[in-house]
């Protein structure tokens, strides 16, 4: 058994920066969850995509090197990408069934936009948190099974130090730290130990909570916003109605087969 493979750089135009992610193209059905997991594990990129066309739709999963989630915003950016520059998919945009519902992805020119469902912030007490950062945050939402905390300043976002055994211990898919930005709207870092994932580079699906707090706070549906990983990523983001959009650049690093 063999079936196309590739890796691409999300939400960059350069190669080497964004967030990299797996693009497994299928047939018309799943391999099995074990041997899904087994790849991304064996690829250890933050998510590994799998596309399968079935019943005239398109429909995507997304594992990170440990687990299952049920949403990834790159990956599903990436998969679109290796469609439109890879697969001969003609189409000006496409719709893909997934865990978190129908997602849609669209291009104009060079530039891929995403459409993810916005999340429901919830406020928390924060205490706790203190002990997975050196920095103090001011607020703290929960959606998703994640954590959003908000900074004051994008040095404290750029220069947090982080306490991987201590975010591992909070019962979340993953911790967002976010604050406003000098020259951008907003600046944002993740972390999600619990899913195999350090620190992701470019966090697709972190805006659709990142997105409802600032647009709220900076009274403005379109922001720019970049992630400040080592790696570094920029997307520029809208709020329409329940949904938000990402866009962005993407690079292709490789294109090959994977035989099982």
């Amino acid at each position: 058994m063999a079936f196309n493979f590739y890796h691409i750089d999300a939400f960059t135009s350069e190669l080497f920066k964004g967030n990299p992610a797996g693009v497994c193209v299928l047939g018309d059905d799943w391999l099995s969850d074990d041997i899904m997991q087994s790849i991304a594990f064996e690829n250890n990129l933050s998510e590994t995509a799998f596309l399968i066309n079935k019943d005239g739709g398109y429909h995507i999963r997304w594992f990170t090197p440990t687990v299952e989630v049920d949403l990834c915003g790159h990956a599903t950016f990436a998969t679109f990408y290796a469609m439109v520059n890879h697969e001969g998919y003609t189409g000006g945009s496409v719709r893909f069934q997934s865990a978190s519902g129908e997602l849609r992805a669209s291009k104009n020119g060079g530039l891929i936009t995403i459409d993810l469902p916005v999340a429901t912030l919830t406020p928390e007490k924060y205490k706790w948190a203190f002990e997975c950062f050196d920095s103090h945050p001011v607020e703290v939402y929960s959606a998703n099974d994640e954590y959003m905390f908000i900074f004051e300043r994008e040095e404290q976002i750029a220069n947090i130090k982080f306490d991987l055994d201590n975010i591992s211990k909070v019962k979340s898919e993953g911790i967002i730290v976010t604050a406003p930005g000098n020259e951008i709207d907003f600046v944002s870092r993740y972390f999600g130990p619990n899913c195999g994932i350090p620190e992701d580079p470019v966090t697709g699906s972190a805006h659709t909570l990142l997105m409802p707090y600032w647009t709220k706070r900076l009274g403005k549906n379109s922001l720019e916003a970049m992630q400040l990983s080592p790696r570094t990523g920029r997307l520029s983001c809208e709020l329409k109605d329940d949904r938000v959009l990402l866009s962005g650049h993407g690079a292709t690093f490789i294109c090959g087969t994977i035989t099982l």
